[in-house]
């Protein structure tokens, strides 16, 4: 084993190192000034640039969290690295050859290097194989969706072949031990040991901000692969999904440049909307657009000014609606506007760029809509609009939507829109407006009622706003203590409640809406992880305001004291609610079956079908 690097080699490296091109891979800088720069801190979430870089020195200061260091501190903290091990990172950048105490020459760089270098050589494996004869069906593929040679070799797509350990024994011919190439999630164990984990795919290397290769996505080609048909590297300690964007790496100085980047569906997409000229564009890795994505692409973008663009395309499909909702539900986190692009007649970047040309793609982002009209397009669709108790419902829905838009110059001319939207007066879409901004209780949507935190219009005091909510803040109804009881139960005793009964539980509509905001934090956090550790996740998908409400349900006392007491006692009350939630829902199709003509028979018979569907989930309730 190498000794210590000489302390001479170590100043000579530093001094050699920029360190504000380092921090810039991973923050957005910009001057401050004479010999400084700043910009969003990479260690804790800010809105407002107080993490300060001074080049000359080579030093950096958050005055929000207090970290600062230098240029290898920075790597330490940022990739977890040893002090050794990013001190050759940095050498290996400028080719700089460091000397050891003992005069041996650098060792390999430990096992984070390891892995990154064993995803490297295989991302390089991949490559070359895409050109041999039994990766014919990933060429077709790859022409078939408008993408070349050149185009292949831009982004590293290869291809895996279809063989149990090709990629295994290459490996281990460049030095690689089976654990290395385990952990790096590049190969499955089973009876026979262990075997290459993508075969006979059409493989993207997944890299991270700094362009190393951290994982792989892979898609199926060939009919006999049963496996899904995405499969990607599994967690591994490079490879976080809920941490990576695919194409961020090509797209971040565009980002930060033009203050926009470009969110779209999936691997083909990001590559066709880079070939047509959308060079911020940028995917998930097999995982929902979450928050700590938003932390990554905010930072890159500078997002303090709101004066960026975050655009997502979203398929027109139900899962593409579903997903927009989803991101609707994260929009708080930016600073930046927010926009959808939906292309016509289905298509997605990719069909969109084979159908249509490379203007087209272009044309879709600049036709992009705001969000908010999005969503409350999207929310008055689910109202027949036609009847003055479907206006009076979508009005209720919507009206939430509008006072949550951040800027209070915007609201007044959302809410003519959406007075014209309903062929309402303007004078009661602006009450059920501030109404829904002081927490009256309006409903946003079917299944998603309030994020809460809406600031009403522009004469109403921001301060309620902000400030954070509390338990004590909720009224004494006994509709809101049910609520309140129920997330009590779920975030102190979830394995208690148990997955089926959780899983009704964050679907039932709550009319508080600061609790509703708490049961959608629950809904994303059970289904990114399950039940692990879920109090700490659903305060990462609540805003800042509702985390205190989320650690006080999490620690209120629950008044049943014995083990026995306590499990009939949050079974009981998570199972009121939803039989709530149902007895509401029989109650809806009741009044819709007085409504439907006798003669409809097909109509009269669906919402007979759907009140038997509901008895059915209220008999079976009451048995579990």
């Amino acid at each position: 084993m190498a000794g210590r690097i000489r302390q001479s080699d170590v100043e000579e490296v530093k001094a050699r190192t920029n360190i504000a091109d380092i921090v810039g891979e991973h923050v957005s800088l910009k001057s401050a000034g004479v010999g400084s720069m700043k910009g969003l801190c990479p260690f804790h979430d800010e809105r407002s640039p107080s993490f300060h870089v001074r080049p000359q020195l080579g030093y950096y200061h958050c005055f929000g969290c207090g970290e600062s260091g230098d240029v290898y501190t920075f790597l330490q903290r940022m990739d977890h690295v040893t002090f050794t091990e990013a001190v050759e990172r940095l050498a290996g950048r400028i080719a700089y050859e460091l000397h050891y105490e003992d005069g041996g020459r650098a060792e390999e760089h430990g096992n984070r290097a390891r892995l990154l270098a064993a995803n490297q050589a295989a991302a390089e494996f991949f490559v070359e194989r895409l050109g041999a004869p039994d990766a014919d069906p990933g060429r077709k593929f790859l022409g078939q969706r408008g993408f070349d040679a050149e185009a292949a070799r831009r982004f590293g797509v290869g291809y895996a072949p279809k063989s149990w350990d090709a990629l295994l024994k290459h490996l281990r011919g460049k030095g690689f031990r089976d654990d290395e190439i385990a952990a790096a999630g590049l190969v499955s164990s089973g009876d026979r040991g262990h075997y290459d984990r993508f075969r006979g795919r059409l493989v993207w290397p997944i890299r991270d901000i700094t362009g190393q290769t951290v994982g792989f996505g892979a898609r199926r080609l060939l009919d006999d692969d049963k496996g899904p048909k995405y499969l990607n590297t599994p967690e591994t300690p490079v490879y976080h999904k809920a941490q990576v964007l695919y194409g961020l790496d090509l797209a971040k100085r565009d980002i930060s440049r033009g203050r926009r980047v470009v969110v779209v569906e999936g691997y083909t997409d990001v590559m066709a909307c880079h070939l047509a000229g959308v060079t911020t564009a940028v995917a998930t890795c097999g995982t929902a657009f979450g928050p700590d994505h938003i932390t990554v692409l905010r930072r890159v973008l500078g997002d303090d000014s709101g004066l960026g663009e975050v655009i997502f395309t979203f398929d027109p499909d139900a899962a593409g609606q579903k997903a927009a909702m989803r991101a609707f539900g994260e929009e708080k986190r930016f600073a930046a506007q927010t926009f959808v692009a939906v292309a016509p007649e289905g298509l997605d970047p990719c069909d969109l760029r084979i159908e249509r040309g490379d203007g087209a793609v272009r044309g879709l982002i600049e036709r992009k809509t705001p969000m908010f009209e999005f969503v409350i397009r999207h929310t008055l669709d689910q109202y027949d609009l036609e009847t003055v108790e479907g206006r009076v419902a979508a009005l209720r829905a919507a009206a939430p939507v509008v006072a949550e838009i951040r800027d209070p110059s915007l609201r007044p001319g959302y809410a003519r829109e959406l007075a014209r939207m309903l062929g309402t007066d303007l004078g009661e879409v602006q009450r059920a407006v501030q109404a829904a901004g002081r927490g009256g209780g309006a409903r946003q949507a079917p299944g998603r009622e309030s994020r809460g935190g809406a600031q009403g219009e522009p004469e109403a005091s921001a301060a309620p706003a902000e400030r954070p909510y509390s338990i004590t803040d909720l009224p004494p109804d006994p509709a809101t203590r049910l609520e309140r009881d129920a997330l009590q139960a779920v975030l102190q005793h979830p394995d208690q409640v148990g997955e089926h009964l959780l899983r009704q539980a964050v679907d039932c509509r709550f009319g508080n809406q600061a609790l509703a905001v708490v049961r959608d934090g629950v809904s994303a956090a059970f289904a990114s992880g399950g039940t692990r550790e879920l109090v700490a996740r659903v305060v990462t998908e609540v805003p800042p305001t509702f985390a205190g409400l989320v650690h006080q349900l999490a620690v209120a006392p629950i008044p049943e004291r014995s083990e026995r007491e306590l499990a009939a006692y949050v079974s009981g009350v998570v199972t009121s609610l939803v039989d709530r939630e149902l007895l509401r829902q029989k109650a809806e199709l009741l009044g819709r079956l007085q409504r439907t003509d006798a003669t409809d028979r097909d109509a009269y018979a669906s919402v007979q079908r759907a009140l038997v569907a509901v008895e059915a989930d209220r008999r079976s309730l009451r048995q579990e």
